[in-house]
């Protein structure tokens, strides 16, 4: 880890653009009101009481003197961007109800779901007892609520316990200690950041920012909250003196410099021998394949970007390039905040989609269906991303629902742009992959009982996109600045140079998690001509999954295009990997630091 790049205190103009920056993100109802506030707070109370109220109940049922049960307590904590403080207008609430040790997670999914179902509060009531870590999710007088649950080694559990002691972890089984992860993870990301104001108002920058250029989803391989929270934590400790607006500014500075696969810590990793899996590319091989690490700072530490592949990871990377470009226009006065929070126009970048279409009879077999349909998505971009032949997978977060839906049927659609190599007249057969995707969503919804759930997925070109999208969709303001080539998957500055980001576009070393997926044939078939293949039910495809990547391949934009785009720096990226410099000093060679006057901090 390094140390703190700058001490420099704020400027005038640093505190002007913060203020700029606070009145922007107003209309964008990333804070609630008082009164929000205050109703959260009493959501918050009933289900602290009524867990309390639980706890007393069950304790008396398994024949503890009432004298004792009294005291035994039990307490619900929060975590998560409640609990960081900054959760939007309407947001979910993350809580964890702590119990003591003769209360089960059995007793949690049954006689506390009993309790909750009585009152009239509660609404969509849902208990996920199997998931990784087991959940109960239900609206609680109009506030969402996932809340998990963990039973310490404790006979009482007092309104003070503080969370973050290593000890309470000692002999509780897996599920707890997941439980409790988050609630530790977010008091020690609390903890360590030197300004928490500051740290606040970047961080609710940073995920607005993050939402709109679609790049917000743990689940689809982009980072989750934690992980934006943990960046902007890490640039708070570089920059411990700096104002928001700075620290905006010098995220995207940071960021896209940093050396990935090098690990993101917010401190050293702390020497506690529980016995827990903790990541070490030392000692675990598998965690020596993550491309973009950041570690928890709460033992045992944990990789919270395991899901993120070769292509997520390119498409975040250029983000950070391109939001770097226009926080410096920021600064100088050259635009305001706004520029920095449009979306990009997603579908203005690729030549050749993929559609993904889920769709289900009911609104709640949709709901359980997308879910399920999510998680596998990144399965699939690996796939595709094993292909000789394809430099880019990029999935798109957002859903769309179809211009001419199914009578009765309730559906999704995700769209997936492709990036070819360059090559001539080459047809690339995707349909062992595809096939291999929707077959592991049957086998996954079969077994719950959706059979009128459906998967399906096509091959479009853009010209085509109009059959599937309104135009106000496909008409977004096209993106100025950085772009991505279709035809070498490599990032397009202004001047037309290729700047190439380091590891960005090389074919993925496969991780030991994908090992059931490649038990489906692995190699994507180049031919001329597609074989007939077959579908889950064993019929023939009406049309196999084949691609020609010479068949409009090129990159959306033209040499007029690429000529009149913004320029960047024309040093490439990949020279940064090559020296194996540090953060601390690349960032000194390329900004010219001076602790003392951060006005001449220049790229």
């Amino acid at each position: 880890m390094t140390s703190a790049i700058s001490h420099a205190t704020p400027k005038p103009l640093d505190i002007a653009k913060t203020k700029e920056l606070a009145e922007n993100l107003v209309p964008y109802g990333v804070q609630e009101s008082d009164e929000e506030l205050d109703h959260r707070m009493e959501v918050l109370r009933k289900v602290n009481e009524l867990a309390k109220e639980w706890i007393k109940d069950v304790s008396v049922q398994k024949n503890m003197p009432l004298s004792a049960t009294d005291s035994v307590g039990g307490k619900i904590y929060t975590f998560g961007s409640y609990r960081l403080g900054v959760h939007n207008k309407g947001a979910d609430i993350d809580a964890l109800c702590v119990a003591p040790r003769h209360v089960d997670r059995s007793d949690y999914f049954t006689s506390f779901v009993e309790l909750l179902k009585k009152q009239p509060e509660v609404t969509e009531l849902r208990a996920v007892e199997e998931a990784f870590v087991p959940v109960i999710k239900m609206n609680f007088d109009g506030i969402e609520l996932d809340m998990l649950f963990a039973r310490l080694a404790l006979k009482e559990i007092p309104d003070n316990m503080d969370l973050r002691d290593d000890l309470l972890l000692k002999n509780l089984d897996p599920k707890c200690v997941r439980s409790l992860n988050g609630c530790r993870v977010t008091d020690e990301i609390l903890r360590l950041v030197p300004n928490i104001d500051n740290f606040r108002l970047a961080l609710r920058t940073i995920k607005l920012w993050a939402k709109k250029h679609g790049i917000y989803s743990n689940v689809l391989g982009y980072l989750g909250g934690v992980s934006w929270a943990m960046l902007v934590a890490r640039t708070c400790q570089l920059y411990p003196n700096a104002a928001a607006a700075t620290l905006v500014q010098k995220f995207f500075l940071v960021f896209s410099k940093w050396d990935w696969p090098q690990p993101v810590l917010l401190k050293p990793p702390d020497n506690v021998n529980l016995n827990y899996p903790v990541w070490d590319p030392r000692v675990n091989v598998s965690d020596r394949y993550h491309l973009m690490p950041i570690i928890t700072p709460a033992y045992p530490h944990q990789n919270s970007t395991f899901n993120v592949s070769m292509s997520t990871r390119a498409v975040m990377q250029e983000e950070f390039q391109q939001g770097f470009l226009i926080t410096e226009e920021i600064m100088t006065g050259k635009v305001l905040w706004d520029k920095l929070f449009e979306p990009p126009n997603f579908f203005s970048k690729y030549k050749h989609f993929i559609i993904l279409y889920a769709s289900s009879s009911t609104s709640e077999d949709q709901l359980e269906y997308v879910g399920l349909v999510e998680s596998k998505i990144r399965h699939l971009i690996l796939a595709l991303e094993r292909n000789d032949h394809i430099t880019l997978a990029h999935i798109n977060p957002e859903q769309f629902e179809p211009l001419q839906p199914e009578k009765d049927t309730f559906s999704a659609m995700w769209f997936i742009g492709l990036v070819f190599e360059k090559t001539e007249n080459l047809n690339i057969d995707l349909t062992t992959d595809i096939q291999a995707f929707t077959a592991q969503v049957h086998r996954v919804s079969s077994k719950t009982q959706k059979e009128n759930s459906r998967i399906d997925a096509k091959h479009v070109r853009k010209k085509q996109l109009s059959s599937y999208l309104p135009a106000s969709v496909l008409q977004r303001n096209k993106r100025q600045g950085m772009s991505v080539s279709t035809s070498s998957g490599n990032l397009i500055n202004g001047s037309g140079t290729p700047v190439t980001t380091p590891g960005t576009f090389a074919q993925p070393r496969k991780r030991p998690s994908d090992a059931a997926f490649d038990t489906v044939a692995k190699k994507i078939r180049t031919r001329e001509s597609a074989d007939v293949s077959r579908n889950l039910e064993g019929e023939e495809c009406r049309s196999p999954f084949v691609i020609n990547s010479n068949d409009d391949s090129c990159s959306s934009l033209s040499v007029d295009d690429v000529q009149s785009s913004v320029c960047v720096d024309e040093t490439p990226l990949a020279e940064d990997v090559n020296k194996k410099s540090t953060l601390e000093s690349t960032i000194r060679q390329e900004t010219s630091l001076k602790d003392d006057d951060p006005s001449q901090q220049t790229v």
